[in-house]
This record gives C-alpha cells, sequence and structure tokens, in this order.
C-alpha cells in the first residue's frame, strides 16, 4: 500500500511517499481503507518535535528520540471496512466509518487498523468522506473540553482561536449548548466563525480580548497564548479555562490554580471516545454541525499539505485524500 512515511524530525520535506506492507486486522480490529485523513496542528508538532515548553523529553519519550517511532503520521481516517479481526461484532466489510486514531497515528496510509471499542463509528450518510473525516480530531478534541466546563444556556464563551480545527468546531459546539460565543481570530475569518454560530468576533490582530475588560464563564484557548497568569481574572468564579494547548508549567499549576481560584483550569489529554463521535454524527446527519474545509490535497502531495499547515493560516482543516 502507499503511506506517507517520515523517518527523521525536520521539514515538510522529511515525509514521503512508500510503498509499505499492507497491515492485517488483529484480534478485535477492524481493517479499514481509508479515503480521506487530515493534516493537523498535531502532525505538524510531530513531525518537527515541536512542542510547547518544558514538554520536549515528554515528547521524545512519546514520539522517539532519535527517530520517529510511528513513521505513518494522521491522527483521523474516514473510510470503508475492508477486514475485520476475530471476535469483532460491531462492524462488518462494507461499513463506513469515521475514526480517531490518536497517539497511533497511521491515518496517511492507504489502509490502518483500528480497534472495534476505539473511537470509531459510522460516518455520516449526509456528507462525504472529506467532510466526514473534519468531525474527527478538531470536533472530538473540542468536545473533550467543553465536556469539562458547566456551560449553561446564556453562558458566556470565548474561543481563543477560533478559526482553526478545534476552534471552528468550539464555536459550533457551544452554540449548540445555547452559549453566547465570542470567537477571537484574524479579521478575514469574521464571516466564517460568525456563520458557524459566534455572536461576536475579536480580531486580535487589532484587539487584545482581554483590553475590553469584559469576563466570560468559559475561555478555551486553543492557541496556547492564554495561561490562566494572563486571564484568570477575566474568567468569572465556578467557569472554566479549558487549555487545549499548555505548556509544562501551565500542565503542572492547573489543579494548584483549581483549587487556588474556585476556577477550574484544566489541560492535557483528553479522552476521545466513539460515544463522542457518534454525538458529533448525529449533529451532522441533523445539520448542525458543518465540515470546515480550507483545502484538500491528494496524498502525493502530502508535502505541499505540511507546508501549508506549516504556514499557521489554515481556516479549519486540511484535507488529505487518500484513495478515490
Amino acid at each position: 500500500m502507499s503511506a506517507a512515511v517520515y523517518r527523521r524530525f525536520g521539514s515538510p520535506e522529511v515525509v514521503r511517499i512508500e510503498d509499505a506492507p499492507k497491515p492485517s486486522p488483529g484480534h478485535g480490529e477492524v481493517l479499514v481503507r481509508v479515503r480521506a485523513s487530515t493534516v493537523s496542528a498535531a502532525d505538524h508538532r510531530a513531525r518537527g518535535r515541536t512542542v510547547p515548553a518544558g514538554l520536549g523529553l515528554l515528547s521524545a519519550l512519546a514520539l522517539g528520540v532519535f527517530r520517529p517511532r510511528k513513521r505513518v503520521l494522521g491522527m483521523d481516517v474516514a473510510g470503508v471496512v475492508e477486514a475485520v479481526g476475530a471476535s469483532v461484532t460491531k462492524f462488518a466489510p462494507g461499513d463506513e466509518v469515521i475514526a480517531m486514531l490518536g497517539s497511533r497515528f497511521g491515518g496517511h496510509a492507504e489502509y490502518v487498523c483500528v480497534p472495534q471499542d476505539g473511537a470509531i463509528t459510522a460516518k455520516p450518510r449526509n456528507m462525504t468522506f472529506e467532510e466526514a473525516v473534519t468531525l474527527v480530531f478538531g470536533g472530538i478534541t473540542a468536545h473533550a473540553f467543553l465536556s469539562r466546563a458547566t456551560i449553561a444556556p446564556g453562558a458566556g464563551v470565548l474561543v481563543n482561536g477560533a478559526s482553526g480545527a478545534v476552534g471552528t468546531a468550539a464555536v459550533q459546539l457551544a452554540k449548540e449548548m445555547g452559549a453566547h460565543v465570542t470567537a477571537v481570530c484574524t479579521g478575514v475569518n469574521r464571516e466564517l466563525v460568525t456563520a458557524l454560530g459566534a455572536d461576536r468576533v475579536i480580531d486580535y490582530t487589532a484587539e487584545d480580548f482581554l483590553a475590553e475588560g469584559r469576563s466570560y464563564d468559559v475561555i478555551m484557548d486553543c492557541v496556547g497564548n492564554a495561561p490562566f497568569e494572563r486571564v484568570g481574572e477575566r474568567i468569572n468564579r465556578g467557569g472554566a479555562l479549558l487549555l487545549v494547548i499548555s505548556d509544562l508549567k501551565g500542565m503542572l499549576l492547573a489543579p494548584w490554580h483549581t483549587r487556588r481560584s474556585g476556577k477550574r483550569v484544566t489541560s492535557g489529554n483528553v479522552p476521545r471516545t466513539a460515544e463522542a463521535l457518534a454525538q458529533l454524527v448525529r449533529l451532522a446527519e441533523s445539520g448542525r454541525f458543518q465540515a470546515v474545509i480550507d483545502r484538500t490535497f491528494d496524498l502525493a502531495d502530502i508535502v505541499d499539505a505540511h507546508r501549508y499547515v506549516d504556514a499557521g493560516h489554515k481556516k479549519g482543516n486540511v484535507v488529505l485524500r487518500v484513495a478515490d
């Protein structure tokens, strides 16, 4: 099978298309013929081992010290079940599915094995594979973090980095919960996030969202520049700071800030479940969750896809078309 393989850390050019052995499903696994994946910020960080301050050692242990431990990137897939392993009862060949691979990676290849008890569920019937895969990385991450906060109807939620994969999903999900959503992004993305449900938009290139003095029930930081020390005073008591991206200091101090302030501060890994994916599918099938695609690249153009993500200006998702 064809796969996008990287054998050393570095720039986009370290990724090459190679022939790789086609995997076989083990006990409790399904073999998925991948139709689409995304090139995410997580792929960017893993490929270049570009991580927040203080996480270098941890990333080396997870990703590899001298060379990559997982040579095929891609944290999400949409595709068709081709075969199933022993004891698989939830899926059958021909089923159209989406799945979150997480730190297992492997989505940038024609085939990948997924545990039937992992984060895998039926694809939305009203979406193409390219559209459906956008629910996975951004959607399941946003869902997991927002689930850590109490969001009542009318709650004020600010999403910092609202135009990325996680941010566009967070705007939609927070609005679905009945929140009053403030989106922080560049002015050129105002129309996009407004169409997704944002009630207010703050252009960070023209204004610091803290400067207006407004407070929020929840601040969700998808960028990594809103630690508690900076934004804590702008969170209402009983509210939450959701650090989707955080350095080691922020992660270590999160429990202390929570106890001291009466405001929940949370970061780090979040559970990614089939139930969460299924909920996103239901929203998509009812027209209440939109796919946000910036650009689509073929697998053969994987280097160009990485270059585009590296530029840091993508809107929503960069989709990788793996097979027709």
